[in-house]
């Protein structure tokens, strides 16, 4: 190796020219290659938060216990099982000895043959470490997973011989060995360990068996795929005497006998498992339909939801529900909002919170706070329909919002409100996804079966969600998901459509790291200097600089695009084409056989009520809707012109006549505020007006032949009149008609809620692989080997070296000279004390300029910062 340069390889003690079975996890990590490294950080993102100094500290958090659970609570059944199987076999166990007990002494096919797949994920997951003859299981996981009276171990074992008669008399054991027809021994640890070889000698063992009563048998298999632990009474019967008397029970307590871990293997025939699960469970298909039969009715649910959301939205739109103290709105407004939308409250309340995690509503955060439209609902409404429809279905996978907590309570038994707080569910994104992937992976128009479903998704996490309230969240946010999807229109018939497909990320598929190089102390790339633990690769790095290249994404149609606009290109087609025309009915109705277009939706919407929805939504006019256009500033003959020039039949005479009726009634009385006044030019129907029982309540009298005055507001006074069957109209001060259109009332522009996340997020490659690089150079400065130094200036293992000012200087002037890397102590202006391996370049005015290996950059440091300088031993450089 040339001057200057590092052995960037992994460093692990050699014995006999051979290298030596790693001692400690972070002897294990050290031996893995950049890649390894990365594999572990991307699986288990909160190890990098922040990034370790070094290999010793990354080993001490992968092994703390939070960390652990985060790590347990993402593995499959079958690795679970295989790290269960590993915290009760010995410790360090070889592969041999785990197999056996996934196995069984019959062996199994399909178990054999994911055993190391399984290996491999927990060794990833620094869960396990050391080779195939001495596999070690982490502490902390061990302390978890294996078997205690306060927390029974998942495989039903119980503890082994040795632990549990280690309070047990000598006598005692001896007593249980002539029982059990054994020599005496000479002490107690020889006689646990001849214990310990009977049961788990096979043909021994089973001759033991063979002689006990019928009824201890009967004892053995209720204890034996667990709990392990019984009760008994101070005079136990014969059968239960029998089995204590040989061993096969032992005391736990004064009340409680344990069946030993190693009879209890010898009965379930070597398994440490009752059903172990290699495989994970087939997604089966329930139904059969055309793919096309699939996208139409999807397509079709999708324009439903887009109707329903701007519905909801009109409804609020001169402003919704008050929003409570604690939050949300109230059981009585999703009521009466459920009403509106003809929905139960908890498909009302999905709506709601779809609206909301979109950004197109929000509270306005006035005095009187209401929920309102956000102004992105305006330029949501702008978009086309599929586009409109592809950002309600993102917001969706994205949020961590759950609806389906709705009508629930918290921890404190509260009920949980719509768009109140702790309705987030950081693990909602990741199940949506997980649940349209397993939706995906049958055939195009196939329908899975929602139970295999649920199945497959509890053996992919099996200690995910079973959380508070008592229930396994994963499974009911999938139950969830599989509703909702089909009301947004993503599913049809219970089949992933090509439009939800195409929500799905592109597979990626990691590149593998390149090795980064080390540059000389002058900084330039050292050529073939690798990375600590750098595996070979083809193509070499091409310098320090060098960024680590993305993940590769599989190529298909539409590739390049993001999944919400795949989506809406494939949706478009399968949608209505708006029409710009309606279909009059002499029986005061109208047909809109598709879809309207915007203005012609917008005014129907205030000429004519909705009577009906569905593929052609039905419009009925009526006196009141006739009035709310007029009060609106349309004219009779602005009504008749619009109703000629969009209709594909004749203007029903009917129709015509109930226009003018109504436009001939309209405005002949005039309210204004007094506190409100009418005037008519007819005094005769002013008369009608004040002999009319009805009009009591707004308390008239006479002021003139033609104005009559009122206590009531002009408001009360226009309803009161409009209920008694006149058509008046509200005039200004100045006598001029006031025209009325409903007042949108919009929030300030919000942000969309931004999602809760489950744990860190998964670190992208770029920041994995500098991750990598600062993890390796810190490693470097605490392991390098140093000379050995003066008995008068040795320091212990971790301490910052000491020298003298003027050895300092001498010691980085001749490194600077000759190239050489060196091993300093240095403390910051903050006063933070680190350790580093530079290889100095020059040295003058007090400060030396060197080659930072540990920051992996070009960096100047102030001499009298320096605590001591040391040089690397011979071997290192």
């Amino acid at each position: 190796m040339g001057t200057g340069e590092l052995d960037r390889e992994a460093h692990v003690p050699e014995v006999n020219g051979g290298t030596a079975a790693p001692r400690t996890l972070a002897e294990a990590l050290r031996a893995r290659g950049d890649e390894g490294l990365a594999t572990l950080l991307r699986a288990r993102p909160d190890l990098l938060a922040p990034v370790p100094n070094d290999l010793t500290q990354l080993a001490t958090r992968a092994g703390t216990r939070a960390s652990v659970v985060r790590a347990l609570e993402r593995l499959d059944r079958f690795a679970l099982q295989t790290a269960e199987a590993l915290a009760v076999a010995p410790d360090p166990a070889p592969l041999s000895v785990l197999r056996a007990l996934m196995a069984g002494d019959d062996g199994d096919a399909d178990i054999e043959a994911a055993l190391p797949r399984a290996l491999d994920v927990l060794r990833d997951q620094a869960l396990v470490w050391g080779d195939d003859e001495r596999l070690r299981l982490v502490r902390t996981a061990r302390e978890l997973l294996a078997p205690s009276p306060q927390h029974p171990s998942p495989t039903g074992l119980g503890p082994t011989v040795a632990e549990a008669t280690a309070g047990m008399s000598p006598g005692r054991v001896q007593e249980i060995l002539a029982a059990a027809g054994l020599p005496p021994t000479h002490d107690a640890v020889s006689a646990v360990s001849a214990l310990t070889e009977l049961f788990t000698d096979r043909e021994r063992m089973g001759t033991l068996l063979d002689s006990a009563p019928v009824e201890a048998l009967g004892v053995l298999d209720r204890l034996v795929w667990g709990p392990p632990y019984g009760e008994v009474t101070p005079n136990p019967a014969p059968p239960v005497r029998w089995l204590r008397d040989r061993g096969l029970l032992l005391p736990a307590t004064p009340r409680t006998v344990v069946l030993p871990r190693e009879a209890a293997l010898h009965l379930r025939a070597g398994r440490a498992h009752r059903t172990p699960e290699p495989l994970p469970p087939e997604i089966t298909a329930a139904r059969e339909h055309r793919p096309q039969v699939v996208d139409n009715t999807a397509a079709g649910q999708a324009y439903t939801a887009l109707a329903t959301v701007e519905e909801l939205l009109k409804e609020w739109n001169e402003g919704g529900p008050a929003v409570l103290r604690a939050g949300g709105m109230s059981v009585r407004d999703l009521k009466r909002t459920a009403a509106a939308l003809d929905v139960t409250e908890q498909t009302a309340a999905f709506w709601i919170e779809l609206a909301y995690a979109a950004g197109l509503l929000a509270s306005d955060g006035e005095a009187d706070e209401r929920f309102a439209p956000t102004p992105a609902y305006d330029e949501w409404l702008a978009l086309p329909a599929a586009e409109r429809w592809s950002l309600l279905a993102t917001a969706w996978l994205a949020a961590t919002r759950t609806s389906g907590l709705v009508g629930g309570q918290d921890s404190k038994g509260r009920t949980l409100a719509v768009l109140g707080p702790d309705l987030d569910r950081g693990a909602a994104p990741e199940v949506r996804l997980r649940v349209l992937t397993l939706l995906a992976s049958p055939a195009p128009g196939s329908a899975p079966d929602a139970d295999a479903l649920i199945a497959r998704l509890r053996w992919e996490r099996p200690l995910r969600g079973a959380a508070a309230q008592g229930a396994d969240l994963r499974v009911r946010l999938a139950t969830w998901t599989l509703t909702e999807a089909e009301l947004l229109g993503v599913t049809g018939r219970g089949a992933l459509s090509s439009h939800g497909r195409a929500l799905l990320p592109e597979t990626p598929r990691p590149a593998p790291l390149r090795p980064a190089t080390v540059p000389s102390p002058a900084g330039a790339p050292a050529s073939g200097t690798q990375a600590p633990g750098a595996q070979a690769s083809g193509a070499q790095a091409s310098g320090a600089g060098d960024r680590l290249p993305l993940h590769g994404r599989a190529r298909g149609p539409l590739a390049g695009e993001n999944p919400g606009a795949r989506a809406a290109a494939l949706l478009a087609p399968l949608l209505p084409e708006p029409v710009d025309h309606v279909l009059l009915q002499a029986d005061l109705t109208a047909v809109a056989p598709g879809p309207l277009r915007r203005p012609l939706a917008d005014m129907l919407s205030v000429l004519a009520d909705i009577e009906s929805k569905g593929g052609a939504t039905v419009y009925r006019f009526t006196p009141a809707s006739v009035r709310r256009a007029l009060d609106s500033g349309q004219a009779a003959s602005d009504l008749h012109a619009f109703l000629t020039a969009h209709s594909r039949t004749p203007v029903p005479q009917p129709l015509a006549y109930l226009i003018d009726d109504v436009a001939r009634k309209h405005g002949h009385l005039r309210v204004g505020a007094a506190s409100a006044y009418v005037r008519c030019d007819d005094e005769t129907l002013l008369g009608e007006i004040l002999a009319d029982k009805r009009s009591a309540s707004l308390r008239l009298r006479r002021l003139a032949p033609t104005v009559l005055a009122a206590q009531a507001d002009p408001a009360t006074l226009l309803e009161g009149l409009r209920s008694m069957g006149f058509a008046p109209a509200a005039e200004s001060v100045e006598g001029d008609v006031l025209i009325t259109r409903a007042h949108a009332r919009r929030t300030p522009r919000r942000t969309a809620p931004a999602p809760v996340p489950d744990g860190p997020p998964t670190p992208d490659e770029t920041l994995l692989g500098a991750a990598v690089k600062a993890i390796r150079a810190g490693d470097l400065a605490t392991t390098v080997v140093r000379k050995e130094e003066p008995s008068s200036r040795s320091t212990a293992d971790g301490e910052l070296p000491r020298t003298s000012p003027a050895e300092t200087l001498a010691t980085v002037q001749a490194a600077a000279m000759t190239g050489s890397v060196v091993w300093i102590g240095y403390v910051n202006a903050e006063g933070t004390a680190s350790q580093r391996v530079i290889a100095p370049v020059r040295v003058e005015g007090g400060f030396v300029t060197a080659y930072d290996h540990t920051a992996d950059e070009v960096r100047t440091y102030p001499l009298h910062r320096i605590t001591g300088v040391a040089e690397l031993a011979d071997d290192a450089v």
